[in-house]
């Protein structure tokens, strides 16, 4: 979007005539339209409409280092429509490509490699690996502070809870040094952090103080701050990781890769030369570091690429040119999970259910949970649940010094014991009532932009039920019917309560435990459905609701049959637990 506007700056032009954007809430273009700046998701939904892009005579894909899912989608389907229109120009570009590798995916094409304005950058190893590359991280940023010339200090972590420990212990240590030293402003940034205190980052530094940014992985490629002249690497970030043989996705501190290194590296020579200090080795860099990050597609739930594909009409998935091959079990989980959706016949042929999910930019569990809606009379709700399970664990903000008064205002939402589910529905309902009102979100602790794109994703979701012909209808008074719709896309996401306080999944046993943030974390239900499973600390169900067991032979025979479910009442539950479903 902003590079749109940059663009039809410097061209003179307005923007949305000869160049204009298309993003997921926003289509920014018109007839006039020569130059159209989008995210690789839209271009992927592009080809649903136009499978052989006819409209467009060059296309380019930028960052293609990053291997998202859909970047690596888009790079088979562009492949392969290229061979048979050789008028369509294909430009990749990265400025930290393995330029020989594309180039051999895409047919030996030619490389052209041109050089950028770059300011020389000092790297920095450690003698010795750190054991705590958390207190390593604060010793370099007052070291730095004390000792080196001005210019801000930017520090990678791997996520909030580090950089809220990196935040309280800095302030502690710069209260108690006072006067001796100068100002230093710290400025934390993650995805959770309200909007308003984000934008702190971008604020030029006072004369005489510096600045430190506490960032994730974000910083590497997607921000860019004026003024870093230094930069920690303490070598670690968090990797989204999917086991297609449980199901399960973790979130996992792992070691960055030589790539990571150079991009984090490069951030301090961006506006004059600067210094990385790697908090590692030099040995560990050369020896211990992969050179790239693993693409996505091979470490994630591929049911939507399967659905997107078979969409597309490519029914050979095994033989896909991928550009790196996804697991073969984890494609044949994503084509029995679509299976057991309804989405696929038993020949892999898309159905009316699966045409009809495919339509949704939703994972296949939402959006046969939306299908289903229909049956229920309950649309409203679902798509309202949809939105807000869309945006992740983004809803609620935590500070750290005001936590029991956050979670306190959390609880109000799930009255009666709802579930995570109903409780997401009534906040959406609730912010709704007061104009979507932002004082509201600050007085109950929700993050305002999470809130707007929940919105912007629901008026989406609302224009495509027309598409797909399912009436809005509404049915708030009838909790087992909205619960029945969740059910109708989760029903393989079920568990049911142990003697010992854990809960097993019903299907593949696995013990699991309620997430400490669900409402019902305390009452532990006998049967409960989920939203997704999370290997942190312990695995952990996200987003979990009460159900009874003998929903899940009503809504899936072919899944689930009555031995499943039938010992549900003769098992003693601890005291207190498992209380009988609604």
């Amino acid at each position: 979007m902003s590079v749109a506007a940059r663009v039809s700056q410097e061209m003179g032009v307005k923007l949305g005539h000869e160049v204009g954007y298309s993003i997921r809430f926003e289509d920014c273009t018109s007839d006039k339209t020569i130059i159209k700046y989008m995210t690789d998701g839209m271009l992927l939904r592009e080809f649903l409409g136009e499978p052989d892009l006819a409209s467009y005579s060059v296309v380019m894909v930028d960052e293609a280092h990053e291997r998202t899912l859909s970047t690596d989608i888009l790079f088979g389907l562009v492949k392969d429509i290229s061979r048979f229109r050789p008028d369509l120009k294909l430009l990749i570009s990265s400025a930290t490509l393995d330029a020989e590798k594309f180039s051999d995916y895409f047919d030996s094409a030619p490389i052209f490699k041109i050089p950028g304005r770059r300011y020389p950058v000092e790297i920095h190893y450690t003698k010795a690996p750190e054991a705590d590359y958390i207190d390593a991280a604060i010793v370099t940023v007052l070291q730095i502070h004390v000792t080196q010339s001005p210019g801000d200090i930017l520090v990678f972590l791997t996520g909030q809870e580090e950089i809220e420990t990196v935040d309280e212990i800095l302030k502690h240590r710069t209260r108690g040094l006072g006067t001796k030293i100068s100002e230093l402003i710290i400025c934390p940034i993650y995805a959770n952090l309200p909007t308003e205190l984000q934008a702190k980052i971008f604020e030029p530094t006072p004369e005489g103080a510096r600045k430190v940014v506490l960032a994730t992985n974000i910083a590497e490629t997607s921000l860019t701050i004026d003024g870093i002249k230094y930069v920690i690497d303490p070598g670690f970030c968090k990797i989204k990781s999917y086991n297609p043989r449980t199901g399960m996705e973790s979130l996992l501190i792992n070691p960055i890769s030589k790539a990571s290194a150079n991009q984090r590296a490069g951030r301090s020579g961006r506006t004059g030369p600067g210094k990385c200090f790697r908090l590692y080795t030099s040995y560990n860099y050369m020896h211990d570091l992969e050179d790239n990050t693993v693409p996505e597609i091979q470490r994630t739930n591929l049911a939507n690429v399967v659905l997107t594909l078979k969409s597309l009409g490519i029914h050979d998935l095994v033989n896909f040119d991928f550009m790196d091959p996804p697991p073969s079990e984890a494609l044949l989980r994503a084509l029995e999970q679509l299976f057991a959706l309804s989405a696929l016949n038993s020949r892999g042929e898309l159905t009316k259910t699966g045409r009809r999910m495919a339509e949704f930019p939703l994972d296949p569990m939402l959006s046969k949970m939306i299908v289903a809606s229909e049956k229920y009379k309950c649309s409203d709700e679902i798509i309202s649940i949809a939105s807000m399970l869309s945006i992740g664990n983004s809803i609620f903000y935590r500070p750290k010094d005001k936590q029991v008064h956050a979670d306190n205002a959390r609880l109000n939402f799930h009255t009666g014991n709802v579930g995570d589910h109903i409780a997401l529905l009534n906040v959406y309902n609730s912010w709704k009532e007061t104009d979507y009102s932002t004082q509201w979100c600050y007085e109950n602790y929700i993050q305002v932009r999470s809130m707007k794109r929940a919105r912007d994703i629901r008026d989406q979701l609302d224009g495509l039920m027309e598409r797909v012909e399912i009436e809005i209808c509404s049915n708030t008074s009838d909790l087992d019917a909205i619960k029945k719709a969740i059910t109708s896309g989760f029903f393989h996401h079920s568990a049911r309560l142990q003697r010992d306080g854990t809960y097993k999944t019903v299907k593949n046993p696995q013990t699991v435990h309620i997430h400490p943030s669900s409402g019902l974390a305390e009452v532990r239900p006998r049967w409960v459905v989920y939203h997704e499973l999370v290997l942190t600390t312990k695995e952990f169900m996200r987003q979990v609701t009460e159900l009874k067991p003998e929903w899940l032979v009503e809504i899936a025979p072919h899944y689930y049959q009555l031995k499943d479910v039938e010992d549900s009442g003769t098992k003693k539950l601890p005291k207190g637990q498992g209380r009988a479903a609604l």
